[in-house]
């Protein structure tokens, strides 16, 4: 059974302020909970509507499906949902292509991001501090697991990318043609705000502008969304 002082703390977890109170965050469905107890996250408290994980006894909370309604952030709750405490995250060595993003403000789309960093092997993605939290659970839902193998740190993107000497690529309207650049695989590669692209002062500190040109006439469309774009920078980069 969920108490009444479970319900109260889990729904407060999507707001950022109380997570980090807390430090936990919500992860719900049978694929994103494994992935995570499979990692170096810690389990703080399981609840299910069967015993489907191997945790300990004091870690799980049997749930009825009423219950689970009670404490989804989904419009379809899950069978299963947990409480992950949040990791110490520090930047690990920039030996590869690293990804920075630059007020990105949707879940869907930093979750996605993450999971392109994931598949393309981008260990580490660096985030602006008025980027949405990656401990949304929103973010953590649509990230499918992939949040334990990108490693994702908040920084002042201006002090980043003035701390080392690599390359950084900045993605324009008016950038280079991106299929017909050779691109360093050493280098970061930024990534703006879904309205507004990168910020002046980022802009200043990029080194290279890049686009990806677009193909059909109409002078309509608007430019792609960012996880799309996303997506096949990344697939340039590994690709060259």
């Amino acid at each position: 059974m969920v108490s009444k002082s479970q319900i109260k703390l889990i729904t407060s977890l999507g707001q950022k302020k109380y997570r980090q109170k807390n430090g936990l965050f919500v992860a719900e469905g049978i694929k994103v909970i494994r992935e995570l107890l499979n990692s170096d996250f810690q389990l703080e408290k399981l609840f299910a509507s069967e015993a489907i994980f191997d945790v300990s006894e004091d870690q799980f909370i049997l749930a009825e499906e009423r219950e689970l309604k009670k404490i989804s952030f989904l419009k379809t709750p899950q069978t299963a949902l947990a409480l992950f405490k949040i990791p110490q995250q520090n930047l690990g060595i920039l030996d590869d292509l690293t990804v920075a993003l630059d007020g990105v403000r949707d879940p869907g789309n930093l979750g996605t991001i993450i999971r392109l960093c994931d598949w393309f092997g981008v260990k580490n993605l660096v985030c602006s501090q008025d980027t949405v939290d990656c401990f949304n659970p929103k973010v953590i839902q649509s990230t499918m697991g992939s949040i334990t193998r990108v490693n994702v740190i908040y920084k002042n993107l201006t002090e980043f990318l003035q701390s080392h000497d690599l390359v950084s690529y900045g993605t324009f309207m008016e950038g280079e043609n991106v299929y017909q650049k050779k691109l360093q695989q050493k280098a970061v590669l930024v990534m703006g705000n879904e309205a507004n692209g990168i910020s002046p002062e980022i802009e200043k500190l990029i080194s290279e502008k890049i686009s990806i040109p677009q193909f059909g006439q109409s002078q309509e469309t608007e430019s792609l969304n960012v996880a799309t774009a996303t997506a096949i920078f990344l697939s340039e980069f590994r690709r060259n």
